[in-house]
């Protein structure tokens, strides 16, 4: 039964760090090989370099809350919903990229 969970390759669970810069300050990241996998895809459909959706994100969340709480959890997230909600849904898509270019 657990055999598509259990029988994961380890390289796709296992974390990477990587620096990235948000709100002018240089910072660190660590997330699990999948998740980055994920924000890559996402950031290609969106005609952004993986930094630059990073920090539009970053800025977003600013902008909506004023703060941004736990910002790798927000990028697990954000990943469940593009895989639940977006990935394979062309109009979801389509908005995804009329939105980003629009932003841009």
């Amino acid at each position: 039964m657990c055999q598509i969970f259990a029988g994961q390759s380890p390289e796709r669970y296992s974390s990477e760090a990587r620096s990235v810069r948000l709100g002018g300050h240089v910072t660190s990241i660590r997330l699990e090989t999948a998740y980055w996998e994920i924000l890559e895809e996402v950031s290609k459909a969106q005609n952004m370099t993986l930094g630059k959706f990073l920090t539009t994100l970053h800025d977003e969340v600013l902008d909506l809350r004023g703060e941004v709480q736990n910002f790798t959890s927000l990028l697990r997230c954000a990943c469940l919903t593009y895989v639940e909600e977006v990935r394979g849904n062309t109009a979801r898509e389509n908005a995804l990229r009329i939105e980003a270019t629009s932003a841009a």
